[in-house]
């Protein structure tokens, strides 16, 4: 037993049990997997490697292997309608750099979202690879409404006469308009690549638009919305799909984790069933509750709502900055992360927002009534952040509220 043979890696697995189970997680890039997910992550595909694509293996005694991988590929495409789909990238980060190193070469200019408008390290921030090894250009939200300015986006794409246009973002909480882009991008003969880790699971249950037919590329990670693995994922026309699949293999990975892609393949099945559907509608009811319930309190949210499943919350008129925001609601038992909102005066080591989310909390079964108790808790830590005895008398509480909507119901 892995008690006995390992007791610190035994503690740390039931302390993060413990913490899950207990806490209330309002991180928009996490969610729960299913039993049946977390079973065939876990599971003896763990111990083959598979270099190389279905029935083009690099090793021999792979013919289960490619049957699992052939199986994700088609849920994959027939999930997202698009013609070709490659399940093996290790993240999404690792997703968009294949796309980038398909198609362009070091110095090409990409235009992209800004990190602090709601963009990704990977959309060209300068400590990232795409920042190194490509000219990026960045388009962001407008001042006022801090929502996307597609005739700036335009205007720059037209001006910088860029090879790669990327929508998509990490913490922007509007609808992203891809036929806009579109047309911006056809105007200039550039390549589209949407990335759309964060709403894939709504643009499956036709909650956000979808990509497709707009773009030439989509990427995806598989655990956000979409309930899946910790993984990656590359949609894009077939007249790409040889160059993405050699940019993948032996471009920058080797080995498949062979257990992931098990893993996305049970995901995307889960995905094509109504209550994946229902589930995602309730996302969206609950952000949009909370949303409320937070400016009912007096919290400015950024573009003044949401959209979708994240939201990102101004704490400026409470005094307070995001890190200690998240430090705070982490002690009261609320987990959150620290954020720049648009414009932002503060560093992205302090910040002056948190961004806050609903997939996990719904996954869980939580509702519009629960979204007003989460509200208050909300409140009341933070308008509390120096009161240990309130805190505690709150942690209790939301232990005793998580206890009632386990993660895994029946274990």
């Amino acid at each position: 037993m892995l008690k006995k043979f390992d007791p610190e890696i035994y503690k740390a697995l039931v302390g993060e049990t413990k913490k899950q189970r207990e806490t209330i997680n309002l991180i928009p890039s996490e969610n729960i997997v299913s039993k049946n997910v977390l079973k065939v992550v876990g599971s003896v595909f763990t111990n083959k490697y598979a270099e190389g694509y279905p029935g083009h293996r690099y090793y021999g005694g792979c013919k289960f292997v490619d049957i699992v991988e052939t199986i994700a590929i088609e849920r994959a495409k027939k999930l997202f309608h698009s013609q070709h789909a490659n399940v093996q990238p290790h993240s999404g980060s690792q997703a968009n750099m294949s796309v980038y190193f398909s198609v362009l070469k070091p110095g090409d200019k990409i235009l992209a979202m800004n990190i602090k408008d709601g963009g990704h390290l990977t959309h060209g921030t300068p400590m990232n690879f795409s920042g190194k090894l490509y000219n990026v250009k960045f388009y962001g939200v407008n001042k006022d409404t801090e929502l996307i300015d597609y005739d700036n986006v335009r205007e720059i794409a037209l001006r910088e006469k860029v090879k790669m246009i990327v929508c998509g973002s990490s913490s922007y909480s509007r609808i992203i308009d891809f036929d806009k882009f579109y047309q911006i991008a056809k105007e200039i003969g550039a390549y589209l690549l949407a990335d759309i880790a964060h709403i894939a699971g709504l643009v499956i249950a036709g909650i956000h638009q979808s990509p497709f037919p707009f773009t030439d590329f989509v990427t995806t990670t598989t655990h956000k919305t979409l309930r899946g693995p910790r993984g990656g994922l590359i949609l894009c026309k077939n007249i790409f799909k040889e160059n993405i699949d050699s940019t993948i293999i032996p471009g920058i990975q080797g080995g498949p984790l062979v257990h992931v892609i098990a893993g996305k393949a049970v995901a995307f099945k889960e995905a094509s069933e109504k209550s994946f559907i229902d589930y995602q509608k309730q996302i969206v009811k609950n952000s949009k509750k909370l949303c409320e319930e937070l400016k009912k309190r007096d919290y400015r949210i950024v573009s003044n709502g949401t959209d979708n499943h994240l939201m990102v919350v101004d704490l400026r008129n409470k005094g307070l900055t995001g890190l200690e925001g998240q430090e705070i609601l982490e002690k009261g038992g609320i987990i959150t992360n620290k954020n720049l909102i648009p414009f932002d005066p503060l560093p992205p080591a302090k910040t002056s927002g948190i961004r806050i989310g609903t997939p996990a909390i719904t996954s869980r079964g939580m509702k519009e009534k629960e979204i007003e108790k989460i509200a208050d808790w909300i409140d009341i830590i933070l308008s509390n952040s120096k009161n240990e005895k309130i805190l505690k008398d709150i942690s209790k509480k939301i232990r005793r509220f998580s206890n009632e909507f386990p993660i895994y119901p029946n274990t």
